[in-house]
């Protein structure tokens, strides 16, 4: 028997024929990130038959998944760190089956493709049930159906319903891999561990001034000359592996060619194009005189049409490597004295010109372009927000631009938002996950004189302090706007520039924090009541990182063993 299969039929039958219990890390129900309804009245389980199956229609992608899942149900044998308050009938006949039902199996893998379903396990009967709209909401429900599986024999709650939808549609995760270099098997494992946590959108910086590590058949030189080395190159076959892989986990991978900044790397092939590249980063002793933001010098030079060329043959081969419908083109962090130093630029300054206008002959050469490839397009805030160097909004379409916010926290998306633009939220002050380990920069004075550690001078680096997990959970991306301009508010990615990480230490710089701002976009940081559940969450989350490890994720803790085992004992107040 199916029950609750539509959405408002859920809610009626989860908020008024059932109550809502507290759950914690005491009970079997223990998801993360968190969803949206849960009903299990009474604190009941059963055991998994060794011979459990799923049953679902056939589609290419979610194929897959169901083996995957099949196969982790059947062989993880999770032990949670606090054994579940709840008993196992023995007396009830074991869960055979997992049924899986779909609106519309044809509905593709891009943003607003709805991801909701519903999951209900009955207390009698041999078959549980798994409605969702789409193949990739069912992808959702079977993460959920994993996560409530535990023990040796195996055995799942029952007497439980669960609807289940993202607040934002767009939930993602920016690694940089132009700094350092990421094998594709890292790739991969961070791919997984998002839809693990419900996320759904890779976004790769693929490339920066430092290296070009993406091979662009129609542009083979760029990677020859730009990259590491041959063995730190992306060939066509990895992107399709990778796209692949994504598909099949529910992660669209958004591809980012950052451009006209950030673009020393091409200059080892086309160094006609790129002003200021391989020069100093800080010719003088003020910032004010620097040629980019950090050393890797380089920006694209508008005035040059080769630059055109060039950049048109890597858009289209981009677009062809990926399917996802949006394009990243950067956009970010023009540096005044990069273009300054060049002589054809001088020259256009000195008859008049502008910065801004040279940014606006690039964004209005690129943008249409991108645009008849049926892609809409990404920018970096700094497109429109910057102090010195932007393009007036008349140069960006507002049905054919996204803006991603990664200043001033709040206050940035606000004025996005008011403008009139969709938005995703990155903002450094939350979402920037390499902050807090120092300056990466060599022969540096501030570190001469010995000091108390303390003084914001001493060395640190700029979006100091350490992102901590409570930080992430607690950030609200849609903070202090109206209805109408949340809107326009996407979602949010966290983000990872790799100047100080690498594949050593990825998994424990994304994981658990990444999964902090899971939940928050998927079920949101508040409760019922509209506090703030961070302390709620702590427990689960300890819960979840250690399910995540034995899944084979490396996240780093967030308490001692001690804490786990002794609920509530290491909280900064007693509760009431």
């Amino acid at each position: 028997m199916r029950i609750c299969s539509s959405k408002f039929a859920i809610i009626i039958c989860l908020t008024l024929i059932f109550p809502l219990p507290t759950l914690s890390q005491k009970t079997a129900v223990n998801v993360w990130p968190k969803p949206r309804l849960v009903s299990w009245p009474k604190p009941l389980a059963r055991f998994l038959s060794s011979n459990f199956t799923i049953d679902s229609p056939y589609h290419q992608h979610l194929a897959t998944a169901v083996t995957r899942y099949l196969g982790l149900v059947r062989t993880e044998h999770y032990h949670p760190l606090i054994p579940p308050s709840v008993n196992v009938s023995a007396s009830v006949p074991p869960l055979q089956t997992l049924s899986i039902d779909i609106t519309d199996l044809v509905a593709p893998l891009q943003h607003g493709v709805i991801e909701t379903y519903s999951l209900s396990i009955s207390e009698v009967g041999e078959t549980a049930y798994l409605t969702a709209e789409t193949a990739w909401g069912a992808m959702r429900g079977l993460e959920t159906f994993s996560q409530l599986v535990w023990g040796n024999p195996l055995a799942i709650p029952v007497g439980l319903n669960i609807w289940d939808a993202p607040l934002f549609a767009h939930r993602g995760l920016m690694l940089d891999t132009s700094r350092n270099y990421y094998e594709v098997e890292d790739i991969l494992r961070t791919i997984e561990a998002m839809s693990a946590n419900k996320l759904n959108v890779f976004h790769w910086h693929v490339t920066d001034s430092q290296s070009f590590p993406l091979m662009v058949p129609s542009e083979p030189e760029l990677a020859a000359k730009g990259s590491y080395g041959p063995n730190m190159i992306y060939s066509p076959s990895d992107v399709v592996k990778i796209v692949q892989f994504g598909l099949e986990h529910g992660v669209r991978i958004l591809p980012e060619i950052d451009s006209p900044g950030h673009t020393g790397s091409w200059a080892e092939a086309y160094p006609e194009i790129v002003a200021c590249a391989n020069m100093f980063w800080l010719p003088g002793n003020d910032m004010a005189d620097r040629l980019a933001d950090e050393p890797g010098t380089g920006q694209l030079n508008p005035l040059n049409q080769k630059t055109y060329k060039v950049l048109e043959n890597v858009i289209r081969d981009v677009t062809n490597l990926f399917p996802e419908t949006l394009y990243h083109g950067g956009a970010d962090e023009i540096v005044p004295g990069c273009w300054k130093a060049d002589p054809t630029i001088q020259s256009f300054l000195s008859n008049g010109g502008t910065l801004s206008q040279l940014l606006e002959k690039f964004i209005n050469s690129t943008l249409p372009y991108i645009i008849s490839l049926n892609r809409t397009v990404v920018y970096w805030e700094d497109v429109l927000l910057d102090d010195v160097v932007k393009v007036d909004s008349s140069f960006l379409p507002r049905e054919h631009t996204i803006l991603q916010t990664w200043n001033n926290g709040s206050n940035n998306t606000k004025k996005i938002v008011q403008a009139g633009y969709q938005t995703i939220v990155s903002s450094s002050e939350f979402y920037f996950l390499d902050c807090g380990h120092g300056d990466f920069l060599g022969n540096d004075s501030l570190y001469d004189p010995q000091t108390t550690g303390r003084d914001p001078k001493d060395g640190k680096s700029w979006c100091d302090p350490f992102k901590a997990w409570q930080t992430i959970y607690n950030y609200d991306i849609a903070f202090g706007l109206s209805e109408e301009e949340a809107r326009l508010v996407l979602g949010g990615e966290v983000a990872l520039w790799s100047e100080q990480t690498d594949p050593m230490v990825l998994d424990g710089r994304l994981w658990p924090r990444t999964s902090a701002m899971a939940e928050t976009l998927w079920s949101g940081n508040r409760d019922e009541a509209g506090r703030k559940r961070s302390a709620e969450a702590t427990e689960r989350l300890n819960e979840w990182r250690y399910r995540m490890v034995s899944r084979g994720v490396k996240a780093e803790p967030i308490q001692p063993l001690w804490c786990i085992r002794n609920p509530g004992m290491c909280n900064a107040s007693k509760p009431m």
